[in-house]
C-alpha cells in the first residue's frame, strides 16, 4: 500500500469516527494513539531502559491494527530532557516527561503538579529474602523445559515476546529468566496489574478503618444524596460494577481509541476527576463493565485517606506495603495532577511482582505481621456476579462459574488460582494449593488466549513441582 493510500484511509478513519462520535471526541482519537505510545515509551525507555525502537516494535504488534496508526507517528525521544514526543500525521501531540523516581508523567499543556518525593527511609522488609542476588536457574529439567517453552518463538506470528518469568515455591525462586536487556531488577510496566496493587492499598485502608466497602464512597462530587452516583460503594468500584458511563478497558486493539476511558487516560490532566463527572450507564451494583475509570476513582480516595497531597499516597503506598515486602524497585507513576494513576501504570521488577503475589499466597501476613485485613485475599479473589471473564474485587479469579474461570480450569489451572493481569501479556498468579506463585511479563496480543504461552506455563511448572515434590516425599 503507498504511503499516500494509508493518508487517505487514515484521515477517512478519523472523519468517520468525527461522524460517529462527534467532534470532540473525534479530536481526541489522534490524542489516545500518540499518548499511549508516548507514555509507554517514556516509562520503558527513562525507567526499564529498554530500547525505544524494540520496544515500539514489540508493543504495536501486540494490539491488533495500531500497525495503521504508528506508521504515521512522528516519533522525537530526546534523552538530555528525558521526555518524549508523538504526533500523528502532524497532529494529536503527546507529550509525556520523565521525573526521577516519579516515572513518566503526560504532560497536556499546563504543566504537571510538583511532587515532593518521600524520604529514603529504609525499613526493614518483614517478607523473607526470596533469592540470592544471582539469577536462578531452574532447579530441574522439567522448569528449565517449561521456561524454554515459554520464551520460544512460534515460527508465525503472534509472537510471545516473553520478557521476564519468575517462580516461586513456597516463598523462594526456583526458576527464573529474562530476555535480553532485562534483569531481577529491571522495573516493567505491569499495566492493569496495578488495580490488584490498588486493590491491595484499599484493604490497607479498610484495616485502618479510613475506608469502608459498604456504603456511599467519599467522593466529594457525589455526595449530594439526590445523586444517583451517591449510592456508588467501594466494593463496586473494586469490582467494576459501579455502572459509570466510560465504555470499556477490556480489550486492547486500534477501536479502544473510541473509547471515553481513554480519552480520560490519554487527553485529561486529572483522570479521577474525568471519571467523577462521568454518568451513570448502569445502576451502582447492578451490571458488570470493566473500565480504568474505577481505579482512578480508587486512587483518588487512596490520595484523600492519605493525606491529601501526592507525596502522602506515595509515601503510604511505600510504608504499608512496598516497603514491607522488600519490593525495592517500584515506581507509582502519576497523572499531571499529581495522583497516582492506578489502573495501569505501576512498574515493578518481576521478583517485585512475585513479592506482591507471595503477600497474598500467604494470606495477606509478611513477617508475622498483617498487611491486610483478615479475609481480605479470599474477599479479593471471590467471583463477582455477570463478570464473565472471571473477576474478583482487583484480581482475575478461577472462583465461580463464569466463563474465564471455566476455559482457564480447562486449560490445565488450578481451580483456586487468582491473579494479576495486566495487557498484552502482564500476569502474576497466585495459586495457594501448590504454594506457587508465577509471574509473566512481556509483549503479547490479547486474543487469541493461548498467544502468550502461560496456559502452557502455568500447567508445565504445575506439573513439575508436583512431580518433584512426589519424588522428594512431599505431601
Amino acid at each position: 500500500m503507498t504511503r499516500r493510500r494509508k493518508i487517505l484511509l487514515l484521515t477517512s478513519a478519523i472523519a468517520c469516527a468525527g461522524l460517529a462520535l462527534g467532534a470532540a471526541r473525534a479530536r481526541d482519537v489522534p490524542k489516545v494513539a500518540t499518548g499511549f505510545i508516548a507514555h509507554t515509551l517514556c516509562s520503558e525507555i527513562f525507567v526499564s531502559g529498554v530500547d525505544p525502537q524494540r520496544d515500539l516494535i514489540e508493543t504495536t504488534d501486540a494490539m491488533p491494527g495500531a500497525g495503521l496508526l504508528t506508521w504515521a507517528m512522528d516519533l522525537q525521544v530526546d534523552r538530555a530532557r528525558k521526555d518524549v514526543t508523538v504526533s500523528l500525521l502532524g497532529i494529536g501531540r503527546s507529550h509525556a516527561v520523565y521525573r526521577d523516581r516519579l516515572g513518566c508523567t503526560l504532560e497536556h499543556g499546563q504543566g504537571i503538579a510538583d511532587v515532593a518525593l518521600p524520604s529514603d527511609d529504609e525499613q526493614p522488609a518483614l517478607l523473607p529474602e526470596i533469592a540470592g542476588p544471582a539469577i536462578v536457574a531452574p532447579q530441574s529439567e522439567g522448569l528449565a523445559a517449561a521456561l524454554d517453552r515459554a520464551f520460544t518463538e512460534p515460527a508465525e506470528p503472534p509472537y510471545r515476546r516473553t520478557r521476564a518469568i519468575v517462580v516461586m515455591k513456597a516463598g523462594r525462586i526456583i526458576a527464573e529468566r529474562y530476555a535480553d536487556g532485562v534483569g531481577p531488577q529491571t522495573q516493567l510496566l505491569g499495566f492493569s496489574m496495578t488495580k490488584s496493587v490498588m486493590s491491595a492499598l484499599t484493604g490497607i485502608l479498610v484495616r485502618q478503618g479510613k475506608l469502608k466497602l459498604d456504603g456511599p464512597a467519599p467522593i466529594a462530587a457525589w455526595q449530594n444524596p439526590d445523586d444517583p452516583r451517591h449510592a456508588i460503594t467501594v466494593d463496586q468500584l473494586l469490582r467494576h460494577t459501579a455502572g459509570i458511563a466510560l465504555g470499556s478497558s477490556l480489550e486492547a486493539k486500534l477501536g479502544s481509541v473510541l473509547e471515553p476511558v481513554n480519552t480520560m487516560k490519554y487527553a485529561e490532566d486529572d483522570m479521577a476527576a474525568f471519571a467523577e463527572r462521568a454518568p451513570l450507564a448502569t445502576a451502582p451494583g447492578a451490571a458488570w463493565n470493566y473500565h480504568d475509570g474505577n481505579f482512578l476513582i480508587l486512587a483518588q480516595l487512596l490520595r484523600d485517606a492519605a493525606g491529601g497531597k501526592p507525596a502522602d499516597a506515595l509515601a503510604f503506598a511505600r510504608r504499608e506495603l512496598f516497603a514491607p515486602l522488600g519490593m525495592r524497585h517500584v515506581t507509582l507513576q502519576l497523572d499531571a495532577s499529581g495522583t497516582i494513576e492506578g489502573s495501569g501504570e505501576m512498574m515493578a521488577s518481576a521478583r517485585d511482582w512475585a513479592r506482591f503475589g507471595q503477600l497474598y499466597l500467604d494470606d495477606g501476613v509478611a513477617g508475622g505481621r498483617r498487611i491486610l485485613p483478615e479475609g481480605w485475599v479470599n474477599y479479593s479473589a471471590s467471583a463477582t456476579p455477570n463478570a464473565w471473564v472471571g473477576i474478583g474485587a482487583g484480581f482475575w479469579t478461577n472462583q465461580g462459574d463464569s466463563f474465564g474461570a471455566k476455559f482457564r480450569v480447562k486449560h490445565g489451572w488450578p481451580r483456586d488460582a487468582f491473579f494479576a493481569k495486566g495487557t498484552i501479556g502482564q500476569y502474576t498468579i497466585i495459586i495457594p494449593s501448590e504454594k506457587l506463585v508465577i509471574v509473566r511479563l512481556g509483549r503479547s496480543p490479547n486474543f487469541p488466549p493461548e498467544a502468550d504461552g502461560v496456559f502452557d506455563l502455568v500447567r508445565d511448572v504445575v506439573a513439575t513441582t508436583r512431580e518433584k515434590g512426589k519424588l522428594a516425599g512431599v505431601n
